[in-house]
């Protein structure tokens, strides 16, 4: 047999313990062991009246049977005074059980604001108010179990009982939410919804069923559910008589009932009703993302863009000013080990294959020139989105299930070695308001070392989050460019596997939409799709393979805006034309025709310029050396210069027209930085300058205004921080 369940050493709180449910709790708790807190009012079942003996009755039976207790007779609003109670008798406090209340049943014409204030307060404010009290001490201790009581008057509602019902759903929703943000804390918190003979359901049951259904009948669900083997979290639980059953919810696979460029009206729904309400094949979601996760996804099915306006309803939104507090957000950095092993296997997943002999320098670790694919980029740096590290970005206070991949830009500023550890450190660049939505723009930057090896940036739409008056567009964004309009200059073709979705998910993507056929069909696909960014994968592939023969060291930079899904199986086409070094595309489904990436591009390095990725290693520029001792120059009056500078320039160095190197100038945080590579954050002022007129600049033989107004030197962002370069370059640095 298996051992009891024991409670010795834990500390529970019993609200309305003086009889009923809460007496047989606390007697139940303290004979296994438990330090109990005995909490009643003292009052009648309408909340009427005050005292002690009701709580002192149980004390002392509880001592009688050398149990451990004390009372506490304060009402449940004073939360912070149960608990003080708890704290100053044992020192600590690891249960809470949420059971005090009282009825005040009236019809609805005849409910009173008293009626419908008194009720709230008691049971929804005084579960919260305790609860509170209690929950630092229980993150603290990393151990915590909490009880809420419902009722099936608030699931299935009743006659009478408005304010009780609405009250105790509420409850529930406190519950599910305390369940998920105590999770990584140690703290479960689940509710119950009891029948069970007591003061209050005397006044909604016959005699005789109050009498058979004992609150002995209940207590052994409560103890199990606060003791700490128990792993239940969030569960809802109907418990009477000796029988106990969980609830959850259902949902029918419902019916999508607009078109693209139709608009929604309520005659389509009436024609779907009998669909939208069919039960069969019901889904039965258990989380905030896997209900909207369906929603968001018919975004895709239908095409949104086009769609006309609905004037018949009104998107919710949960947006507000505060969203752009999230600009300049750091999140935490993280850091990323990969071997030959991730590099095989991601190239495996978009596409690369054995059937190509080119491709065997992607796949095989021991050929001589053996590769990572200049795509494995987006892998390192997706790992800070899909560890939901932009919920606790400040402001953001949107449902990330609600969240679309709109765009992804990438860029190389090295080849990927081919096994290593790189640091990545995010941050949120900017935040648009789109009316329908808000667009997050976020950058990764990834380092080996202290040396930049890319830089990608996120852009992702958040549904029904905008109108709240933010800026429409940003110069932060990486554009993305549409196509010529002539036919392509080369078209290549692959047909993805069946597999393919279940080969790319290896590598980190973890979306059951890719795999699981329920997961799909409740989303609103007759089967789980393409990862996005396996697909920006094979075309990018498509693009290095025709225009620069599978040589990842001309690969600079990709952009695309991801249109439509695909399904494993289906035939991807990449259309490519050639302007210069620069490569535009657009991807389609060859057995529909869709377009499925568009206004797309890949930047390649020329042939003859391959080298000049890297120009410090090399030499050849001279800025380079000239940044380095700017760094070195400012280590010792770095405080000095943020506190009157107090920006941060970005540099852009060209040689012969083009862009050959990066550095950032940081006098804003800390005691300042010097690094190559884009600002890891956001630039205050951004400079083009050729590597010539840099030298100029520095040696005082060319003016930085004079090379301003001349088009020598070009400045994006607040150009009158220009200005300060003389400060920078001359007077601190002494150059």
């Amino acid at each position: 047999m298996a051992s009891p369940l024991r409670f010795d050493g834990r500390v529970v709180l019993v609200t309305g313990a003086g009889g009923g449910l809460g007496r047989a709790y606390a007697l139940a708790f303290a004979e296994r062991g438990a330090l109990v807190v005995v909490n009643d009012l003292g009052g009648d079942f309408k909340g009427v009246g005050k005292g002690s003996s009701a709580a002192d009755k149980v004390v002392e039976e509880i001592r009688r049977k050398g149990g451990k207790a004390v009372a506490n007779y304060d009402s449940v609003e004073a939360g912070e005074k149960l608990v003080k109670t708890a704290l100053d008798a044992f020192g600590r406090i690891d249960v809470v059980v949420n059971n005090a209340g009282i009825l005040r049943d009236r019809s609805f014409s005849r409910i009173s604001d008293e009626d419908w204030d008194i009720i709230q307060r008691v049971h929804l404010r005084g579960s919260f108010l305790v609860t509170r009290a209690a929950w630092e001490h229980m993150k603290k201790q990393k151990y915590g179990r909490i009880l809420m009581t419902s009722s099936a008057s608030g699931i299935y509602g009743n006659f009478g009982q408005a304010n009780y019902s609405a009250a105790k759903m509420g409850i529930l929703g406190l519950c599910n939410t305390l369940a998920i943000e105590g999770r990584k804390s140690n703290i479960h918190c689940n509710t119950i919804a009891p029948n069970a003979g007591s003061r209050m359901t005397q006044t909604v049951m016959p005699e005789d069923i109050v009498e058979a259904l004992k609150p002995d009948y209940v207590a052994p669900l409560v103890l199990w559910l606060c003791h700490e083997s128990c792993e239940e979290n969030g569960g809802l639980f109907e418990v009477g008589a000796g029988w106990i059953g969980k609830l959850r919810w259902e949902r029918t696979l419902g019916a999508i009932v607009r078109q693209r460029n139709q608009p929604m009206t309520p005659e389509a729904v009436r024609a779907n009703w009998e669909k939208i309400c069919d039960f069969n094949n019901a889904s039965k979601p258990q989380t905030v993302q896997e209900s909207t996760s369906g929603i968001i996804e018919v975004l895709h099915k239908v095409d949104s863009e086009g769609v006309s306006q609905n004037h018949t309803s009104h998107a919710a939104s949960t947006a507000t000013p505060e969203f752009t507090s999230g600009i300049g957000y750091r999140l935490p950095s993280f850091s990323s080990s990969y071997t030959e092993l991730e590099s095989i296997m991601y190239a495996l997943g978009v596409g690369a294959s054995i059937k190509n002999p080119k491709d065997l320098k992607f796949v095989y670790e021991g050929s001589d020139d053996f590769s990572c694919l200049p795509t494995f980029g987006v892998v390192i740096a997706q790992k800070s989105m899909m560890s939901g590290g932009l919920a606790e970005v400040p402001g953001l206070s949107v449902n990330f299930a609600k969240v679309l991949h709109g765009e992804q830009y990438l860029e190389l500023y090295k080849p990927f070695p081919r096994s290593g550890e790189l640091k990545s450190e995010t941050v949120i660049a900017d935040i648009l308001d789109k009316g329908s939505g808000i667009v997050i723009v976020v950058d990764v930057h990834s380092y080996s070392g202290k040396e930049l090896i890319c830089y990608n940036q996120f852009t992702v739409f958040v549904v029904g989050s905008g109108g709240f008056g933010g800026k429409r567009t940003s110069e932060k964004l990486k554009a993305a460019v549409a196509v010529p309009k002539r036919p392509p200059d080369a078209v290549l073709r692959d047909t993805t596997s069946l597999n393919q979705a279940a080969l790319y998910r290896l590598s980190g993507d973890w979306n059951p939409l890719h795999i699981d056929p329920n997961f799909a069909r409740i989303a609103g696909f007759e089967k789980p799709i393409l990862h996005g960014l396996c697909t920006f994968g094979f075309s990018a592939r498509h693009v290095l393979q025709q225009f620069a023969d599978n040589d990842v060291s001309r690969f600079k930079a990709i952009k695309v805006r991801f249109a439509k899904p695909v399904y494993p199986g289906q035939t991807l086409q990449t259309e490519m034309w050639k302007e210069g070094n620069r490569i535009h595309f657009q991807t389609k489904v060859q057995e529909t025709g869709d377009i499925v990436i568009s206004n797309a591009y890949v930047d390649l390095v020329p042939t003859s310029g391959v080298s000049a990725q890297t120009p410090s290693k090399g030499g050849e520029l001279q800025s380079a050396l000239v940044f380095g001792e700017i760094g070195r120059r400012l280590k010792d009056v770095g405080h000095e210069v943020v506190k009157k500078v107090n920006a941060v320039f970005e540099w852009h160095i060209t040689k012969g027209g083009n862009i050959a190197a990066k550095w950032t100038i940081d006098l804003k945080s800390g005691s300042g930085d010097v690094y190559q590579g884009p600002a890891k954050g956001s630039a205050d002022t951004t400079i083009i300058i050729s590597d010539e007129d840099f030298m100029e600049v520095v040696m005082g033989k060319l003016d930085p205004q004079k090379a301003f107004f001349s088009g020598r030197l070009k400045a994006r962002g607040n150009i009158m921080l220009s200005q300060k370069l003389q400060m920078i370059l001359k007077d601190y640095a002494k150059l």
